[in-house]
């Protein structure tokens, strides 16, 4: 790592974090004015960040489904327009009293959410991240520093400068949006632990674990995506290939398109053939384990590997296994899913019941699409990533992802020492709200 990088991340640390704390002291109607700003500027801009895009898609090598993300056309722009209004509309997740309790008279305990300072984030080559994540950050006060994929650089740019573009006619200081051009300039921000707060890498478990294990920075991980649908044995069929189908097809990109189907071993000589042609129509590949390729009996269907268990395809492949119950299917799932989203389809409300008890994911859905688990879809106007951590924030993650909160104690003159000792005083402990 050069030391000219270095030091100009620093310098951008040092701007990104002066602007975050004169953000993080705006009023609610100061912000939301900055993200009305940037809506209107983006769709000033519109012809300008479509033709950045055409060209990053014209010079572009690589696979399909990072293709179809890195793509911008004029309605996902509009879609993301519409989030970044969305975002203005929601409650101010600054400045929320969680607890106010009364320690003794006059001696009072708050609990207030405020933003967490300044974010780092890697994404992949998706530049309509950048219109979501800038517009969650300054909604929770937060200044943040981006680094794109390389596919989207000249996208990223036009974003980044429309953006700014936006904020000079609001309270907000333009240097409260960084982005980062280079991949040598990733293991510099992963060392401005003085200057940023909360690391967010979307993209591979490897380069997850790459960054966990380069900062000292927390890191709020975005990985992979191997997403399930069981089929139990009560289930509508029909519904059911409907929901398989949308699940895949509607966008196999995404990280929560389904990547393996299970089926209950009853329903499968039902089931199966209709599924599949289904499926087959829509122009997916589809991957059979022995038991299911043994039902259907057509010997142009790929055998499912091992590796298919384990494998986020995100384009138009889906590999399909027998189940012989509803714990084998749960099982499986533990296994080798990725704590993402996962489905279960079936008329039984018990056996829907222990699946979203037992699957351990940040999602648990049940008779509908995989592709709902989205931060706009949930109603929190857009999101930064989705979380497959254990620790909260998990799943989709908005704004209540990127606020902390801090402890403030009014007093009138009180001391410990009134509280301890052989005659202590007792606390009162009274909540106030």
């Amino acid at each position: 790592m050069s030391k000219s990088i270095l030091n100009s991340l620093l310098s951008i640390g040092q701007q990104t974090r002066t602007s975050a704390r004169q953000l993080a002291v705006l009023s609610t109607a100061e912000r939301d004015r900055a993200i009305e700003c940037i809506a209107q500027a983006l769709e000033k801009d519109a012809e300008a960040i479509l033709a950045a895009n055409k060209a990053d898609c014209l010079a572009a090598d690589i696979a399909p489904a990072l293709f179809a993300r890195l793509k911008l056309d004029a309605d996902k722009l509009a879609a993301g327009i519409a989030g970044v209004q969305d975002v203005a509309k929601l409650a101010d997740p600054i400045g929320q009293m969680q607890i106010k309790r009364e320690l003794d008279t006059d001696l009072i305990l708050e609990r207030v959410s405020c933003p967490v300072g300044v974010l780092g984030v890697i994404f992949e080559a998706r530049p309509d991240a950048v219109i979501q994540i800038v517009s969650l950050a300054i909604k929770s006060g937060n200044g943040v520093i981006l680094k794109g994929g390389q596919e989207a650089l000249q996208s990223c740019t036009q974003l980044v400068k429309t953006i700014k573009e936006g904020l000079k006619n609001s309270a907000v200081s333009p240097e409260v949006v960084q982005l980062l051009t280079t991949r040598e300039e990733i293991r510099s921000l992963l060392e401005l632990d003085k200057y940023v707060d909360l690391i967010i890498p979307r993209g591979s478990n490897s380069f997850v674990q790459y960054v966990q294990e380069n900062t000292k920075i927390p890191v709020l991980g975005h990985a992979e995506g191997i997403c399930h649908l069981y089929v139990d044995r009560q289930v509508d069929i029909k519904s059911a290939i409907e929901i398989c189908i949308d699940a895949k097809v509607q966008y196999p990109a995404a990280c929560n398109a389904v990547e393996t189907i299970l089926v209950h071993e009853n329903i499968a000589a039902e089931f199966l053939p209709s599924a599949v042609a289904a499926l087959q129509s829509a122009g997916v590949v589809v991957r059979l384990d022995q038991a299911s390729h043994k039902i259907l009996g057509d010997t142009k269907i790929t055998l499912a590997t091992e590796a298919d268990w384990d494998t986020e395809y995100s384009d138009l492949i889906v590999s399909i296994g027998l189940v012989a119950s509803l714990e084998e299917a749960i099982e499986h799932i533990n296994i080798h899913g990725s704590r993402h989203t996962e489905g279960i389809l079936t008329s039984d409300a018990k056996a829907a019941e222990v699946f979203m008890a037992d699957v351990d994911a940040a999602g648990v859905f049940h008779n509908c699409s995989l592709r709902f688990a989205d931060g706009f879809r949930y109603g929190f106007g857009a999101e930064v990533g989705i979380s497959t951590q254990k620790m909260p924030p998990r799943g989709p993650v908005g704004l209540e992802g990127l606020v902390t909160y801090k402890y403030r104690l009014h007093g009138q003159g009180q001391v410990v020492a009134t509280y301890a000792g052989k005659s202590p005083k007792s606390f009162t402990h009274r909540d106030l709200i």
